[in-house]
């Protein structure tokens, strides 16, 4: 099924494969993934909608008493292990969500029904999988995302390794997780299954709003192979307006622009709405999907796709009644003209009748609007710190943080005690390997590299000071062990 080892030498197989990986993708860049396959009779629907499930554990050092001695494992494992705290009595029902998609989808083929859906995996959560014996799970995803008889209905997402918010994670970073993903999926599904995956989904929906963090974001996407990437509403505006994007179901090409001058643009598909599970588990985008009809843009009459993505496991509503819920709307959006479709299926569809991706209409990030009306790119990096300053003090509502799936949440203040020993750990890997010039497939490397991008997960910051905090610093003055002990 693969021609990468899934684990060497003990740790995740995360990097040293990377022109293997490279050329597996670009062969099969100009290959359509789902459109010969597709069954949907495109010109004649009105509409469509794409769900998409997000799952994610980080890893914790939770494997024994003592912080700084405790195995690294997966979280829901240590939930297993202490079924009496908080609502780690879900554990066994969350491990069930991770595979269940591989019961429902061949279910409702085999019923003649159309299924769809989009699946999201951090690298943490399959290693921790794996690592805590809930081999099942894998194989139940293995089934459809690798059997020809199913996989035109499952679309996977790429994704950070360690689940990482892009805006405040060093770009250098960003990109090893990103390359660390494609690592790890094609051990575990083949590098066929990773040639497919065409699009792109950000940890916390976080899109930076720097320029420059921008700018190499969609770079990293670009060079990494992917053709789209999903983005927030809120997180974005179009460039003509400056406005919220105000066809948000219709396809979107995001440019970022930095201070030298350069350009970097993808299509991106436009998330509406917050974060909420209610509205995945309930299949809200299905019956919001029922009131829209077709729209034209550049000349070409498009079917609006409405697109949510949500926690796949979260939550009593997502846990209990998605399943029926889902089962419910398959058998009636099947043959209909509102059917379930996944966002690289639909752009395939959208690009065979000749739209073409200069046609979109273009978004930036927020607030990009104010900082080149106050200057152009290719100004500089300075004359950029000197405006954003500016922005700053002229409106302290005005960020460089980036934006996710929530206004009121940030992923920066208030947290540099765990901030500092990630960035101090970032730099101390990067001087070490280019000092060294040490190769990626060696194990030293990979281990650091494992502990370095666990100790960039969000949940380190999510769940706000205490535990958690500590779990991320300890992870971090282990890959400085790794990193100065070692060697």
């Amino acid at each position: 099924m693969s021609s990468l080892p899934e684990y060497v030498d003990g740790l995740p197989n995360l990097s040293g494969s990377e022109p293997l990986i490279e050329r597996a993708i670009a062969a099969a860049r100009d290959r359509p993934v789902f459109l010969d396959d597709s069954r949907i009779a495109f010109d004649r629907i009105r509409s469509a909608c794409a769900v998409a499930l997000h799952m994610h554990q980080p890893l914790t050092p939770t494997g024994g008493d003592d912080l700084r001695t405790a195995a690294l494992i997966g979280n829901l494992q240590s939930m297993l292990e202490h079924p009496g705290v908080g609502d780690n009595h879900n554990a066994p029902v969350f491990r069930h969500c991770y595979a269940r998609m591989g019961e429902f989808i061949p279910a409702l083929l085999a019923e003649g029904r159309e299924p769809r859906v989009m699946l999201e995996y951090s690298g943490t959560l399959l290693h921790g999988l794996r690592t805590m014996g809930a081999h099942e799970v894998i194989d139940s995803l293995q089934r459809i995302t690798c059997s020809p008889d199913y996989r035109r209905a499952v679309e996977w997402l790429g994704a950070p390794w360690g689940h990482a918010v892009a805006p405040s994670t060093p770009v250098q970073d960003f990109r090893l997780h990103v390359r660390a993903w494609q690592h790890h999926f094609a051990a575990i599904f083949g590098l066929d299954a990773l040639a497919r995956v065409r699009g792109f989904s950000p940890s916390e929906m976080a899109l930076p709003n720097h320029p420059e963090v921008a700018y190499e974001f969609v770079r990293t996407l670009l060079d990494c192979g992917y053709r789209w990437v999903l983005v927030q509403e809120h997180t974005v505006e179009e460039a003509a307006t400056a406005t919220t994007p105000r066809r948000a179901h219709l396809p979107h090409r995001l440019v970022c622009r930095n201070a030298a001058g350069q350009t970097a643009s993808i299509v991106a598909i436009v998330k509406t709405q917050g974060s909420d599970s209610k509205l995945v588990a309930q299949m809200q985008p299905w019956y919001e999907a029922q009131g829209l009809t077709r729209s034209e843009l550049a000349g070409h009459s498009l079917p609006p796709l409405v697109t949510q993505i949500a926690d796949g496991e979260n939550g009593g509503v997502m846990m209990n009644e998605f399943p029926s819920k889902y089962f419910e709307v398959v058998r009636a959006a099947s043959g209909s003209d509102v059917p379930l479709m996944n966002v690289t299926e639909y752009l395939e569809h959208l690009f065979a009748r000749g739209l073409r991706e200069s046609e979109l209409p273009e978004i930036q990030p927020l607030f990009h609007s104010r900082i080149w009306a106050r200057m152009q790119p290719g100004d500089g990096a300075e004359r950029l710190a000197h405006v954003i300053d500016e922005l700053r003090r002229d409106d302290g509502r005005f960020h460089m943080e980036g934006g996710s799936w929530t206004n009121n949440l940030t992923w920066v203040r208030g947290y540099e005690n765990v901030l500092g020993p990630m960035e101090e750990a970032s730099a101390l890997f990067h001087d070490t390997v280019t000092r060294r010039q040490l190769p990626t497939g060696e194990h030293r490397y990979r281990n650091a590299l494992l502990h370095l991008l666990a100790s960039q997960t969000s949940c380190y910051r999510y769940w706000g000071q205490g535990q958690w905090t500590d779990y991320g610093r300890e992870i971090c003055r282990r890959a400085t062990d790794i990193l100065t002990c070692d060697y």
